[in-house]
């Protein structure tokens, strides 16, 4: 008799998928795991064997979309154009990204705010962001390299890009009616650029 297929990863993001949809149309205080158990089309016991909480449902949720990102900035690494132009295109990439995620930023934060009181939320976010950064740092040192940028502390700058793209999020999720992500993005990445420039020029 065959072995029984592992389907681990494929029931992990068919739940994952079911949770973005109830999140997206109740919120994330709403949901209960007999929504998401239902939505995925599975029973409540299939989905606690998968996930004990609806914490750590978010938490993998997070982990997939900072994956995602990580693996976007990973591939500029060895993108064809200068630095510069490779740091911009990830201001265009994340205007995507927000515009589909937009509705679910409110599980983001409330995610975020947990990490002030939960040592091991905070730990997770601070690993999050660390594994971020280090692309990012990557493709400034190429630009530093190259001669494209000045010498500087690329762990600085990549924390300074990251953070001027999460405060810019905050804010679109607070008030998307004033504040246009696509201008508004681009036009921050070119003012980060600017300050990083080995002639001073735009």
């Amino acid at each position: 008799m065959a072995p029984r297929p592992d389907v681990t990863a494929e029931r992990t993001e068919q739940i994952i998928d079911a949770a973005i949809a109830v999140f997206n149309r109740l919120g994330f205080h709403k949901a209960r795991m007999d929504d998401i158990a239902r939505e995925a089309g599975v029973s409540k016991g299939t989905l606690y064997w998968y996930f004990e909480s609806k914490d750590a449902i978010t938490k993998a949720l997070l982990q997939h979309l900072f994956d995602e990102e990580v693996r976007q900035v990973e591939t500029l690494l060895t993108a064809e154009g200068s630095a510069g132009e490779r740091l911009l295109a990830i201001s265009g990439h994340l205007a995507d990204e927000f515009e589909r995620w937009s509705k679910l930023m409110a599980v983001v934060y409330e995610f975020y705010a947990t990490a002030i009181r939960d040592p091991e939320v905070q730990r997770t976010l601070a690993g999050f962001f660390q594994t971020y950064r280090k692309p990012l740092a990557a493709l400034i040192q190429q630009g530093i390299q190259n001669g494209e940028f000045r010498r500087l502390d690329v762990d600085a700058a990549a924390t300074a890009i990251a953070a001027a793209f999460e405060g810019l999020a905050l804010l679109w999720t607070i008030d998307p009616r004033t504040v246009r992500w696509r201008e508004v993005s681009s036009l921050t990445m070119r003012l980060l650029l600017a300050g990083m420039r080995a002639d001073g020029k735009e």
